[in-house]
């Protein structure tokens, strides 16, 4: 028993982060499951940039009604996020294909993604309150906004630097001991309740780096591009956590330098023209 105990290898005692867990899928399964995800990907950037490229970059929510910025929401969420939260995704669709055929397959797997986009798009309701609140504090008071950025990257970056961001990226860079607790989850709803469970440890691990959506703009598409890096990267790199904290140091000092600085503040300047016809 003695000898057993020793002759554990490391990675069975200490989970690897999923940058290590290209072994949840078969290397060829893999690599066709990474080129479906790159054809979803792919369209939901070049729709995303489309639009922003209309829109251009101002304060608030641009005149937007709620139901065109939730698409716009949840196609930037679809870019942003699914290369990141992929691994846990594709080997729970894989296990779906397994024990499911047909529509019934079909219908597991939209619940499933169902579930994961109703909790980002409850997250886009409490954006698009921000978003609103702070482009009538910049109507009003054009000089508000470098004091509202100073604010969101504060938040920002006490948020990377706090627990929850902890607690959060540790359960997505862990995909087989989640993969392990979802299958104890039983009917009714299961392929949902897993979605929601996932996507809401999903946006806990964003949420601090999407509110310097606010002074950078909604539809900036650099700082989309430069988001997403940061999360998949967090999520995939070994050294994620490591990152994760610099990222909120950075925040920290963008800060301080937000009040003084216009060029940080590209989301809380001067309004786009009008979006309310559309």
């Amino acid at each position: 028993m003695r000898h057993l105990r020793t002759s554990v290898p490391v990675s069975a005692r200490s989970p690897a982060p999923t940058a290590a867990g290209g072994g949840l899928l078969p290397a060829k399964e893999l690599a066709v499951a990474w080129s479906l995800i790159v054809l979803i990907a792919v369209p939901a950037w070049i729709l995303t940039v489309g639009q922003a490229r209309d829109m251009g970059v101002g304060p608030g929510t641009m005149g937007m009604a709620i139901p065109l910025f939730l698409v716009l929401w949840v196609t930037m969420t679809a870019a942003m996020m699914l290369p990141s939260m992929a691994p846990v995704a594709l080997t729970w669709v894989r296990g779906i294909g397994r024990r499911s055929s047909g529509w019934r397959r079909a219908g597991r797997t939209l619940e499933f993604v169902g579930g994961y986009l109703l909790v980002w798009t409850a997250f886009g309701l409490l954006a698009y309150a921000a978003l609103a609140l702070t482009g009538d504090l910049v109507d009003d008071h054009p000089a508000a906004g470098r004091w509202i950025g100073a604010v969101a990257f504060l938040l920002a970056g006490l948020y990377q630097l706090g627990p929850l961001k902890n607690v959060c990226l540790r359960h997505c860079r862990d995909p087989m001991s989640q993969l392990v607790r979802y299958a104890g989850f039983r009917q009714p709803a299961r392929d949902l309740r897993v979605g929601v469970h996932h996507g809401t440890y999903c946006v806990g691990c964003c949420a601090g780096l999407m509110v310097v959506l606010v002074p950078l703009g909604m539809m900036n598409v650099a700082a989309m591009a430069g988001l997403a890096v940061v999360i998949f990267v967090e999520k995939l790199w070994s050294r994620g956590p490591l990152l994760a904290r610099s990222v909120g140091v950075v925040l920290l000092v963008l800060a301080v330098l937000a009040p003084f600085q216009d060029w940080l503040l590209p989301g809380l300047q001067e309004s786009s023209p009008s979006m309310d016809g559309m």
